[in-house]
């Protein structure tokens, strides 16, 4: 009997012989029939998308029907794995599809479609090329390759943009450490967003300054702040005056009649790698994790923060060069009023009122 005989043994009589074409009959109409009927469930829709997928795994399985035939059922797997999202079971199945048959156009142009999904551009550019050499007229494949090429335009754009991104942050990074400064996190980062320091073509530096007026519960934010300029020319361009409901006081903020003190926080030293992350944070769609929000930080008892008195004629640069203290990269400093000296007591001695 032929059902009894080794695997890989050749056939001794007309009678075995007989038994093994008649099996080889059964299993290939059975295969065929396992195609129809997940042909059927394909048109019946989502649905029954997975019966149709076990219909055509059951006709794989087979494995008596011609090479073409099997590219087919492989094919059409794969089409309804693309169907169902199964990305990179359609591209298995496609590529085992092209094993069988080559010239398959359907598979390559699964194979194209899935890689293109996967992001595997490449691949799927040479997928189309390929499916144009067979049929240079066909829309969808023509159509495809046109996706391809804005994606991988994308792509270049996209890593250029980042290596110029890499190479102005390395610059920037390189330039804080030049100048020996000790830079922490943001301070109130949810008040301005995404800013940092900028290096300019003569190598100076534009730094993002939050002016405090905890008095008042009040902010200033000076996007592009000089290191080589003094505090007084700011200053100048922002004073104003003003009287809160709560207390009956008049706070003028002018030149002459205001302290400044610069917020030090002692220990978080940002390591040179975590500079780098926050100072290439939101640039390129490179938006990584945001840190720590400030007010955690601001009142976590595990840090030291002080304040440190600011000569208004100083410059930014030396103020934030001081040796002792690590300075937030969106420098914070705090305004506070001359005459109001009960509340300069309470601010220098760490009771300190949180902006708006």
């Amino acid at each position: 009997m032929a059902l009894l005989m080794e695997k890989g043994s050749e056939p001794l009589t007309e009678s075995e012989k007989a038994d093994l074409e008649a099996i080889a009959a059964i299993k290939e109409s059975a295969a065929f029939e396992f195609k129809e009927e997940g042909n059927k469930y394909v048109k019946m829709g989502k649905k029954y998308y997975s019966d149709a997928i076990e219909c055509y795994t059951k006709a794989i399985n087979q494995k008596a029907l011609s090479d073409s035939e099997t590219s087919i059922l492989f094919a059409n797997r794969a089409h309804v794995n693309l169907l169902l999202g199964n990305l990179r079971r359609a591209l298995i199945d496609s590529q085992e599809a092209l094993k069988f048959c080559p010239s398959n156009l359907k598979a390559i142009y699964r194979a194209a479609k899935a890689s293109l999904s996967l992001n595997m551009l490449a691949e799927a550019r040479e997928h189309c090329v390929k499916g144009l050499q067979l049929d240079p007229n066909n829309e969808e494949l023509k159509k495809l390759e046109r996706q391809v090429g804005v994606k991988i335009s994308e792509k270049e754009k996209l890593e250029a943009e980042v290596s110029k991104a890499f190479a102005e942050t390395k610059e920037l990074v390189s330039a804080i450490e030049y100048r020996g400064l000790k830079i922490g996190k943001a301070m109130y980062q949810e008040l301005i967003g995404l800013r940092k320091p900028v290096l300019d073509k003569s190598n100076i530096l534009h730094w993002p300054v939050i002016l405090l007026y905890a008095e008042v519960m009040s902010s200033d934010f000076i996007e592009d702040f000089c290191e080589t300029d003094m505090f007084s020319v700011h200053l100048d361009m922002i004073s104003f005056s003003v009287k809160p409901i709560v207390i009956d006081k008049l706070y003028d903020y002018k030149t002459f009649s205001i302290i400044i003190y610069v917020l030090a926080i002692s220990n978080i030293l940002l390591h040179a790698r975590v500079r780098k992350r926050i100072l290439i944070q939101g640039t390129c769609d490179l938006l990584l994790k945001p840190p720590k929000a400030p007010w955690k930080i601001f009142n976590n008892p595990l840090l030291k923060s002080r304040v440190i008195k600011v000569n208004k004629r100083n410059k930014l640069i030396g103020i934030l060069s001081k040796p002792s203290s690590v300075i937030s990269y969106i420098s914070t400093f705090y305004i506070a009023c001359i005459t109001y000296n009960a509340f300069k007591q309470k601010f220098r001695q760490g009771n300190k009122v949180e902006p708006y």
